[in-house]
C-alpha cells in the first residue's frame, strides 16, 4: 500500500518516542488488565477459540498478551518499538518487530488486537491500515480495537489521532468488517475512549 512521505515521517517520531519512553511506559502500565479490559479480551477470545492465533501489534510491555495466553490462545506479539520487544525478552517471552503501517500482517488470524495503537496510524493511512487488518481475518475472526475519541489530531513526540464513535465505526465497516459491540470509557487523564468489536463475515 501507498504511504506518503508525511506520514512515514509521523510513525518515525512516534516509535522514536516510544523507543526512549517504554521503560516508564512500563512502570506506570497495568500489569494486568482491569476487569473491563479483562471483559474485552475475554469476548475476544471467545470468538477465536481455545487455542486460536491471534495478532497483537502494539503489544508494549506484554501484558494483554500474558493475559490472553492465561486463557488458551496462542498470540503473535509484535510491535514497531525495539525497546518494547527487550523489556518482553526480558521475562522470557517473545515478540517480533512489526510495524502496522508499512509491514505486512500475515494470517490468517483468529483474531487481531490493537490497543492503543491506532490511534497513531495518521488519518490519511486509516482505511489502508483497516483494509490489512480485515485481510488478515480468517472467514469469522475478530478485531478488538481502542481508540481515542474526539476531533482532529496532536503533533509533537506522538502523532495521536482522534476519531469520533460513529466516524471510525464507519470506517471499521467500509474496511469490510461487521462491528459486534462498541463501549465508552473514561481512561487515565480523563481521556475518552471508545474499544470496538469486529468480526470478518463468514
Amino acid at each position: 500500500m501507498s504511504v506518503s512521505v508525511e506520514a512515514l515521517a509521523k510513525n518515525r517520531q512516534t516509535i522514536d518516542s516510544y523507543e526512549d519512553y517504554a521503560e516508564q511506559y512500563d512502570a506506570i502500565v497495568r500489569h494486568v488488565p482491569n476487569p473491563r479490559e479483562q471483559a474485552a479480551l475475554k469476548r475476544l477470545v471467545a470468538i477465536a477459540g481455545t487455542g486460536g492465533q491471534i495478532l497483537e501489534v502494539g503489544s508494549g510491555p506484554g501484558y494483554d498478551a500474558d493475559f490472553l495466553e492465561s486463557l488458551g490462545v496462542k498470540v503473535r506479539r509484535t510491535d514497531a518499538t525495539q525497546r518494547f520487544l527487550e523489556l518482553q525478552a526480558a521475562r522470557g517471552k517473545h515478540g517480533e518487530l512489526l510495524n502496522l503501517i508499512t509491514d505486512d500482517l500475515g494470517g490468517p488470524y483468529d483474531a487481531v488486537l490493537a490497543l492503543c495503537v491506532l490511534i497513531h496510524v495518521p488519518r490519511e493511512q486509516t482505511d489502508q491500515v483497516l483494509a490489512k487488518i480485515a485481510g488478515s481475518l480468517r472467514p469469522g475472526g475478530a478485531f478488538l480495537v481502542s481508540m481515542r475519541n474526539g476531533d482532529g489530531e496532536t503533533g509533537g513526540k506522538y502523532h495521536t489521532v482522534y476519531w469520533r464513535r460513529d466516524d471510525f465505526a464507519a470506517r471499521v465497516e467500509s474496511a469490510g468488517l461487521v462491528l459486534i459491540r462498541d463501549d465508552f470509557n473514561v481512561g487515565r487523564d480523563r481521556e475518552e475512549w471508545n474499544t470496538f468489536l469486529a468480526v470478518r463475515p463468514s
